[in-house]
């Protein structure tokens, strides 16, 4: 049997856009206090795309960046898996473009067919989609053995993009990175041991909607003040035919009886989804002690609890914050079994049982609201908060900059906490991270990392905080201007990185996409 364990992340590469938006600026703009975001979510800014960034090329440049602090020829990257809800076409993957622009780049170096026997695919499963894509490339390495040297990248790209004025609309974000996967690598090693939960659920979704042409233009006569009786069939097939002939995108959009409509934002219930993501991820917690027991690889009583062995802990972040508001429930589960947990029992109360609400009116709904008041009350505790600073804090620092990244949030938070151990001078050579990844659907998975010995070297060339202070802010008319797409040229011109050049233009097929490297 291949040996697992000697399989791991060599090197980070991510991207960032260059533009953000300033989360004062924000809190002005939506009338709301900063201090509440900032203080209570842990928000400073949010990256936003420019006009010619998009989810390929944000991945494609930081797969770039991979390869060439690597010097990686392409001819030996036996596949690259991207992990992405940002999809940018519903059959053809994203992960195409990518291997195009790539291609563009390193064709004179290499060969035009540099990349012609790499294995690309996207993978979705909201923001857990890049996880398990190295899950997925993890296996597929370890499967060759030592010997075939099999070496896979994983890409995440995404833009976290919410309705303006919605509820989730300051948790925005964007960026792209890529995880260069092999054997005996430099940064982590990634046993294969894997806690999971799914759960089919809709806590976030991005729906394709259809809506009846007809009634769309019935509503829009009557809107028009037009009389009943002029609302006729033989008026209503009138307006659909003139419609669908008035111009070269008619019959694309009114020559059927339903609309598609597909938009980048979610539909989504916050709450609801954080008690989906608390959940979750503690019945992955759970099931990850069950098969590190199983294995041998923890033994109850006598090794100390597992989420006290981890040095730190690395968690999706839709926003700085939510680490530590959702891991009061694995905290708990692997303490109850601790003699001092009576004293917080004593200070907290006991947890509530489900059975207490069943005969209450909206019995199911009154306890998940007494579970959140009870997630609370272990956050308030010394305990928890000494938890958090010393496991959870440095993963927050470069997500408070950015914001949401989807699919790379977990990957963006542990360069964060890898950076930041490396300027203050940590010791973590041999010591294990853990991980709690979480897609909404919903999915969760829990696995760790052993830390390698190369893994300052790595770290010293992230240079994240840097990069991301080199960053120019936007106004508000700005932001909004890109959010909608009507501003049409770019704020800061391509240079050197991946470009959107144009769709459907220079005989192409409508909405073909096509890139180019801008030097």
């Amino acid at each position: 049997m291949p040996n697992t364990n000697s399989v791991g992340i060599d090197d980070i590469a991510i991207y960032v856009p260059q533009l953000y938006f300033d989360m004062r600026d924000f809190a002005e703009l939506r009338g709301m206090q900063f201090s509440k975001l900032h203080d209570g979510l842990g928000l400073s800014a949010m990256a936003i795309p420019d006009v010619h960034e998009d989810t390929a090329t944000m991945g494609a440049n930081a797969a770039a960046r991979l390869i060439d602090n690597n010097k990686i020829d392409p001819s030996t990257i036996g596949r690259i898996y991207l992990g992405t809800e940002s999809a940018l076409d519903a059959a053809k993957p994203t992960a195409t473009y990518i291997m195009d622009m790539l291609e563009q780049k390193y064709c004179a170096q290499y060969g035009a067919d540099c990349f012609r026997q790499c294995d690309v695919v996207d993978l979705t499963f909201a923001c857990i989609g890049a996880v398990d894509a190295m899950h997925n490339t993890l296996d597929w390495v370890a499967r060759g053995g030592v010997e075939a040297d099999r070496i896979g990248i994983v890409i995440f790209a995404d833009n976290a993009k919410y309705e303006l004025g919605s509820s989730g609309e300051y948790t925005q974000g964007a960026g792209g990175g890529a995880l260069l996967i092999k054997h005996k690598p430099r940064l982590l090693t990634v046993p294969d041991l894997w806690g999971i939960c799914t759960t089919p659920k809709h806590d976030f979704f991005k729906p394709r909607r259809e809506i009846l042409v007809r009634s769309m233009v019935e509503s829009v006569l009557a809107h028009g003040e037009v009389s009943g009786a002029q609302l006729a069939d033989a008026l209503v097939d009138k307006v659909l035919q003139s419609l669908a002939s008035a111009d070269q995108y008619g019959e694309l959009i009114f020559g059927s009886e339903t609309l598609a409509v597909h938009k980048d934002t979610p539909v989504f219930d916050g709450q609801f989804s954080n008690r989906c993501y608390a959940t979750a991820v503690t019945q992955a917690f759970a099931d990850f002690v069950a098969q590190a027991i199983r294995t041998g690889r923890y033994q109850p009583g006598q090794d100390e609890i597992l989420s006290q062995q981890w040095a730190r802990i690395v968690v999706h972040l839709p926003y700085a914050f939510q680490g530590k508001r959702m891991l009061p429930d694995v905290f708990a589960f692997d303490r109850k079994s601790q003699p001092w947990w009576r004293d917080v029992l004593l200070e907290i109360g006991a947890e509530p049982q489900r059975q207490d609400f069943a005969y209450a009116a909206a019995g199911e709904d009154e306890y998940a609201k007494a579970l959140d008041q009870y997630r609370k009350r272990i956050s308030s505790t010394q305990q928890f908060r000494v938890f958090v600073q010393q496991k959870i804090e440095k993963s927050q620092r470069a997500s408070s900059l950015v914001g949401n990244q989807y699919t790379g949030s977990i990957f963006l938070a542990l360069m964060s906490t890898l950076e930041s151990d490396y300027l203050e001078n940590s010791d973590l050579t041999g010591r294990t991270i853990g991980f709690c990844a979480y897609g909404s659907g919903a999915k969760a998975k829990v696995f760790e990392g052993e830390v390698q010995s190369g893994w300052r070297n790595i770290a010293s060339r992230f240079q994240l905080f840097p990069r991301l202070a080199q960053r120019r802010a936007i106004s508000a008319a700005t932001y909004e201007a890109l959010h909608r797409g009507s501003r049409r040229r770019s704020v800061i011109p391509a240079a050197q990185e991946f470009a959107l050049l144009g769709m459907g233009e220079r005989g192409g097929l409508e909405g073909q996409r096509r890139y180019g490297w801008i030097d």
